[in-house]
């Protein structure tokens, strides 16, 4: 890999555009092209420009990435308690979505929130607080530089976009314990408040068929077993849920979509950034999903309780083996992650060796469930099948 970056400034362009509602915003919900250039008017330019996106000199030279063969998405869900204010605020749902462009294969991996890592200007901190540091600029180049990753575009959502997205595909349908019943009637309360959007409390559990406003307090549930590393799982959850339902959703449904959340997404995307999916809806499949870090502990850092990367660099090694495979078969970290790996280590005391690390393995695949339960039961089965192909 060769090494040799340069970053320059340029005024943010920004895009507040149906399609992408549907696209990516709930998670490459891939739109009818035709339907696009209708709202061609209500397009509005806000990328970001490559050299200015911090992305790591060695990736940046690196075949592999410049053969574009991946598009790498950010998605961030913030946690303003308006609707659309986009401009600040922690993004308390960090999720990176990684498309194949030749199989057409989706893979999401959940960064989590807590996660202690730069976030611009020298400071270390939850990587959540990024997005209120320096808006989306400095969420995206938080993401670049600790992670050796290219991403050059986003969709950001809150709370009154996704409730919308979902109340216009129909609901979906999800299984839930007793324990989630309770907590979605707890939060939808704050939810209604908040949008403005009514609902009804759930009165049984197991497969339910939740509206927007459920479904929305359902991906919010931290406080139950799993904590946020199943948290991240729920909203994964309801991302598949989406899909599937978009899938099979006709032109007048996503239409009504799009309608609905056209004004509620900002992102980066350009119509030929969509043409270029939308052509493919039938196609795309979500692979896999996982968190990040995979191997972490946790520890009081400036007066916060944060997952600490045990070590980072080995994080991102697993991370770019999970997402490109044998496709990037020479990876090794940048001088940038090492540095940034070794700062962790001398700040927090947590590498490979310490003696608490958690394994989140069982949270994080959730491709093919429909359940948080589900979800650990599948993985935890994959588990014993490799360490029985092992033995």
């Amino acid at each position: 890999m060769s090494k040799k970056r340069t970053t320059r400034r340029k005024k943010r362009r920004r895009n507040k555009i149906a399609i992408v509602a549907i696209e990516f915003a709930v998670l490459a919900l891939l739109l009818v092209v035709l339907y696009a250039v209708n709202f061609m008017n209500s397009i509005r330019s806000d990328g970001i420009d490559k050299k200015d996106a911090a992305i790591n000199s060695e990736i940046a030279e690196d075949s592999f990435f410049q053969k574009g063969q991946y598009t790498n998405i950010a998605l961030f869900g913030l946690d303003n308690r308006g609707s659309g204010e986009y401009g600040g605020g922690n993004s308390d749902s960090i999720i990176i979505a990684s498309i194949n462009n030749e199989t057409k294969e989706v893979k999401l991996v959940s960064v989590y929130r807590d996660t202690y890592l730069s976030v611009g200007k020298g400071v270390f901190a939850k990587v959540n607080s990024a997005y209120a540091r320096g808006g989306v600029k400095n969420a995206v180049r938080t993401l670049n530089s600790n992670l050796d990753l290219d991403i050059q575009n986003y969709v950001t959502v809150d709370w009154g976009a996704l409730v919308k997205a979902i109340d216009a595909l129909g609901g979906i349908d999800i299984e839930i314990s007793r324990a989630e019943m309770n907590k979605i009637n707890e939060y939808t309360v704050e939810i209604v408040m908040m949008t403005g959007k009514q609902t009804t409390k759930l009165t049984k559990y197991g497969k339910v068929h939740l509206d927007g406003t459920q479904a929305t307090s359902y991906a919010r549930i931290r406080k139950l077993k799993g904590d946020d590393y199943l948290r991240s799982s729920r909203q994964r959850i309801v991302l598949q849920a989406m899909l599937e339902k978009a899938k099979q959703a006709g032109v007048t449904d996503l239409i009504s979509l799009v309608n609905s959340i056209k004004d509620d997404i900002s992102t980066s995307l350009t119509v030929a950034d969509m043409t270029s999916i939308a052509s493919h809806v039938a196609d795309y499949k979500i692979e896999s999903t996982t968190g990040f870090p995979f191997k972490l502990g946790t520890k009081m850092m400036n007066g916060e309780d944060c997952v600490i990367p045990a070590e980072l660099a080995n994080n991102v090694t697993e991370l770019h083996q999970y997402m490109f495979g044998d496709d990037d078969g020479d990876y090794t970290v940048s001088s940038t992650v090492e540095d940034l790996s070794r700062k962790i280590v001398r700040k927090t005391g947590y590498t490979t060796k310490s003696r608490y690390i958690v394994d989140t393995n069982k949270y994080n695949n959730t491709a093919g469930a429909n359940s948080t339960a589900g979800a650990i039961e599948q993985n935890e089965r994959a588990n014993e099948e490799s360490k029985s192909t092992e033995e």
